[in-house]
């Protein structure tokens, strides 16, 4: 069962939700690659908004989110993948994203993606990670520090903090995944 404490689930129909933009981006590993067909269609995924010289909550998102993937196990990049998205992507070129990842010892299943900042925007509005507060939204060090994840087949998504219990979010994740609980 979800905790309903902790997760919030998005607008339900899928056909109520607009399509994923298929912007290109390229990942922490030099590769570019388009964001629904290669990153999301028929995936489950975790995604996530940051940057690489945060000194606010992105790096206390990105350690909890080890702890989901640990938790996840082999799961992330078999059935389970995880996506990091910068809000800087003027700075965070694939090179600084790939030196965060290593800083972090980020295993395979995880990427960190940046592209032309029109269209990491236009990722940020249509995945929902925005403030109604158009002063806090306009301003990258208030961002919000939400882990959105679904199962995009199944049209199912839900969000929440990023700072929540990291068994607690795996839990979430394998529930709108219909994969069952973590082992551990």
């Amino acid at each position: 069962m979800l905790r309903r404490s902790l997760l919030y689930t998005l607008a339900g129909a899928r056909e109520a939700q607009p399509p994923f933009p298929n912007v290109p981006v390229q990942t922490h590993q030099g590769r570019t690659v388009h964001f629904y067909e290669d990153l999301l269609k028929g995936k489950v995924v975790t995604v996530n908004f940051m940057y690489a010289e945060c000194t606010g909550i992105c790096p206390g998102m990105t350690a909890n989110l080890l702890k989901v993937q640990s938790a996840l196990g082999e799961r992330v990049g078999k059935d389970i993948f995880m996506y990091s998205i910068t809000l800087k992507p003027g700075h965070d070129t694939p090179h600084v994203l790939g030196a965060y990842a290593e800083r972090y010892q980020v295993k395979p299943g995880w990427l960190f993606l940046t592209g032309r900042p029109d269209d990491v925007e236009l990722l940020r509005r249509r995945l929902g990670f925005v403030d109604s507060d158009p002063a806090l939204d306009a301003d990258a060090g208030e961002h919000i520090g939400l882990v959105r994840f679904g199962n995009e087949p199944f049209g199912r998504w839900a969000a929440c903090p990023a700072l929540s219990r990291a068994d607690q979010i795996a839990e979430s994740i394998l529930q709108i995944a219909g994969q069952g609980r973590t082992t551990g």
